[in-house]
């Protein structure tokens, strides 16, 4: 299993997890969840996405932005057929190691306020709350991690 840069050949797979992972939470924040209207295209193009794959069937993928003085994880999905394996969590240590490479101190992450659960994974993980604030009609938590 290894975390790869996204090519322009995965962006019908990355777009395949992303609305596996976050259609659920549609019926629950009331809106789509932001990742679902980025353009991943463009995201692969700009060498943003990396996927985590296993015998070449990419499993999740992770959106990561550089920012001036911290790392911006856009996004991170998980196939639902391969959650609660770690793959998450993985990625985010991946994020990590990305920044202290770009000589960030930081890593960021925003979630909707009513995705509970990720709120709670990312507080275990070492992120703190730092803000609430509206995205596009969306109320959001903004999390951040020193490292």
């Amino acid at each position: 299993m290894g975390i790869r840069l996204a090519e322009a050949v995965d962006r019908e797979s990355v777009e395949a997890i992303v609305k596996a992972a976050y259609d659920p939470w549609t019926p629950v924040i009331g809106v789509e969840p932001l990742p679902l209207t980025a353009d991943y295209a463009e995201l692969i193009e700009a060498g943003l996405v990396y996927v985590l794959e296993n015998e070449r069937t990419i499993d999740a993928l992770i959106v990561l932005r550089p920012e001036d003085d911290v790392l911006l994880v856009e996004n991170v999905a998980v196939n639902p057929d391969r959650q609660g394996r770690g793959l998450g969590r993985r990625l985010l240590t991946f994020a990590e190691f990305r920044a202290r490479s770009l000589g960030l101190p930081a890593v960021r992450l925003y979630t909707n306020e009513k995705m509970i659960s990720n709120i709670g994974l990312y507080e275990s993980l070492g992120y703190r709350e730092t803000d609430r604030a509206g995205i596009d009609d969306r109320s959001v938590v903004h999390m951040r991690k020193r490292l």
